[in-house]
């Protein structure tokens, strides 16, 4: 198989080189540096900077060169830029060929998720999302994980499994592509408030508290826009969540210790060097929420946070007072 993984970010990068050790594959960096590094030193210090990827794999900035060629195609770049890569790329894209998304989000504006964006731009293309509880740095270091290849075509996923399981990542298969990104894009937001309680030091039950409190409305979001209640309890939604939300590897929950010590969202965003979803995903979540009439404090508390209604303190003092609703089955 010849796969093109689109994106040099860490998790990108993880999937490129995972794939590189049974497929011919080539990782398209945007930046000239980074795929120039990558194809040089085997190295991307700027997002993975004690790890190397295989020999066997190539990298490079232009785009038309890394997939006129691609047999599969995996798309690793942040939601914002999904839709304009692969209008980019679209014109040397083979046709028929599947279409991965690593992508975790919604896109602002449509408030589609990433398989309907990619369905909107490549119509002719099978769609399938990789996600999980995958800290990418963990599974470059060897150790075990778990991961989801969800499809509505189960005979795609099941050739999209040989392809993408490697080593101790054990690939399973899920028809419920729509719980599958719900879940994968939610838990970024619930990492937030995870990482604001861990800032705040309010302790561990409230941090329990709030990761359980976020899976029942995840899985509220998810049912009312067509995912089924069963797929939130497995990999893409409680494993994800509990990852997410409890890693010190976490870009949104390092995001959320840091609003909880008093720094401002500006600064924080401004000194990191990958994207932390959840910021813009508080935004189209509460967006959703509106659309759906659904009552979900603990996103709505973080979208107050991020828009700045709201101080991390204060956040948490309205989540203390909150109702007394009977807790989700």
């Amino acid at each position: 198989m010849r796969v093109v993984v689109l994106g040099a970010g860490s998790w990108g990068t993880t999937v490129a080189s995972l794939t590189a050790r049974r497929h011919q594959t080539t990782l398209w960096a945007r930046d000239p540096e980074v795929a120039a590094e990558l194809d040089r030193d085997k190295a991307n210090t700027r997002y993975l900077p004690d790890h190397r990827v295989p020999d066997s794999m190539r990298a490079t900035a232009d785009l038309e060169q890394a997939v006129r060629d691609a047999e599969v195609l995996v798309v690793g770049v942040p939601s914002v830029a999904v839709r304009t890569t692969l209008e980019a790329a679209r014109p040397y894209v083979r046709p028929w060929i599947p279409i991965v998304s690593l992508t975790k989000g919604f896109e602002v504006g449509s408030l589609l998720r990433m398989s309907q964006v990619i369905k909107e731009v490549l119509p002719s293309h099978p769609t399938a999302v990789l996600t999980g509880p995958n800290i990418a740095s963990e599974i470059l270091a060897g150790h075990a994980a778990a991961s989801v290849i969800a499809t509505e075509d189960l005979n795609v996923a099941a050739a999209l499994q040989q392809v993408l399981r490697s080593g101790l990542l054990r690939v399973y298969t899920n028809h419920d592509v729509i719980g599958c990104e719900v879940g994968g894009a939610l838990k970024n937001v619930v990492a937030i408030a995870c990482g604001i309680a861990q800032g705040l030091d309010v302790g561990d039950n409230t941090r329990a508290a709030v990761m359980t409190r976020g899976l029942a409305e995840l899985t509220r979001l998810g049912v009312a826009m067509g995912g089924e209640a069963a797929t939130f309890a497995g990999l893409t939604g409680m494993g994800d969540l509990i990852a997410t939300c409890i890693s010190p590897h976490s870009r949104n929950r390092r995001v959320g210790e840091r609003l909880g010590r008093g720094e401002p969202l500006a600064d924080i965003l401004g000194s990191m060097n990958m994207v932390a979803e959840g910021v813009k995903t508080a935004l189209t979540t509460h967006e959703l929420a509106g659309r759906y009439g659904l009552d979900l404090p603990v996103a709505d508390a973080i979208y107050r946070v991020v828009s700045g209604e709201l101080t991390p303190a204060e956040a948490y003092g309205g989540l203390r007072r909150a109702g007394h609703e009977s807790e989700p089955g």
